[in-house]
């Protein structure tokens, strides 16, 4: 099929580059929506921004990253503060409060799409689904005269750039705020801002992954990997560095995979972080079933 190994690595190599750079991107996020107990929360941005997709293309009138991220920011903080709101002014729990928001947010952006079709270029597949092989194909982007690669895994990168600045720059304040938010109030920390801080970076992400991985998949790849760790350490450091890991992991061996089946290359992705969540379920050292059933057994 390649008639040289260059040729190969010019397909898969940006394949694989890309399933990193989201993998990257979503584990960091996804070690601090895991800690804070907002894993849900995730999946509701990460539909709930399709609305402002198609909003920010009609008034815009291009797929610009600049307004395609405005709207997802905006759709995004919008998800978060209707969910708050709800879950903290009346009888209804966030679980439940996190179902009707997002569903309904969603849905409005399925109706914007479908009414607008001719004049909004985007696709509900497209968004739910993803196509990260595609990656090859998309334009390249130039910067003096050097070739730094497919448009889309630019951005990316430059997403993960954001988030390691942000995280440098508010590590303390993401830790406490994620461990004890009361003793943050105390503290004089900006917990709402932090809040929606994080939000921001989360739809930031799930927007620049739409057309690699698809809103369902970012889902994934944001709470496998964190849980994951989740299950081997309890620093935070370790942690993001175990959830950034397992990311890597998986890209590497769900790319050959798919190729094998001829299946989903996200999909498989997907598949591979969940078997290596279940091992580290059964077998983490500290938590792992079968090692505490072991430790129980031989202690009796």
């Amino acid at each position: 099929m390649f008639e040289t190994v260059t040729q190969f690595f010019a397909v898969y190599g940006w394949i694989a580059a890309m399933g990193i750079a989201v993998s990257t991107a979503c584990a960091l996020l996804g070690c601090f929506l895991v800690v804070r107990r907002m894993s849900l929360l995730g999946d509701a941005i990460s539909h709930a921004v399709l609305p402002g997709l198609a909003l920010a293309f009609l008034f815009s009138g291009s797929r610009a990253v600049f307004p395609m991220v405005l709207g997802a920011i905006a759709s995004g903080m919008l998800t978060s503060f209707l969910i708050e709101f709800v879950s903290r002014r009346g009888p209804i729990k966030k679980d439940a409060a996190i179902g009707i928001i997002f569903t309904t947010l969603f849905a409005i952006g399925v109706i914007l799409v479908s009414l607008f079709a001719d004049r909004v270029d985007l696709d509900q597949e497209c968004v739910l689904y993803g196509e990260i092989t595609f990656i090859p194909l998309e334009p390249h982007f130039f910067l003096g005269g050097f070739d730094l690669g497919p448009t889309p895994f630019v951005l990316m990168v430059g997403v993960v750039l954001i988030i390691l600045l942000t995280l440098f720059l508010f590590y303390k304040e993401f830790l406490i705020t994620s461990f004890d938010p009361a003793m943050a109030v105390s503290l004089g920390v900006p917990v709402v801002f932090i809040h929606y801080l994080l939000m921001g970076l989360v739809s930031t992400t799930v927007v620049a992954a739409f057309e690699s991985v698809g809103a369902i998949l970012v889902v994934t790849l944001l709470i496998a990997p964190a849980a994951t760790a989740s299950l081997l350490t309890h620093r935070m450091p370790r942690m993001l560095v175990l959830a950034v890991l397992q990311g890597v992991i998986s890209t590497l061996i769900g790319l050959p995979l798919a190729v094998w089946l001829d299946a989903s290359v996200a999909g498989c992705i997907a598949v591979v972080g969940f078997f290596l969540f279940i091992l580290a379920f059964l077998f983490s050292p500290s938590q792992g079933i079968f090692v505490k059933a072991w430790l129980l057994k031989r202690a009796t």
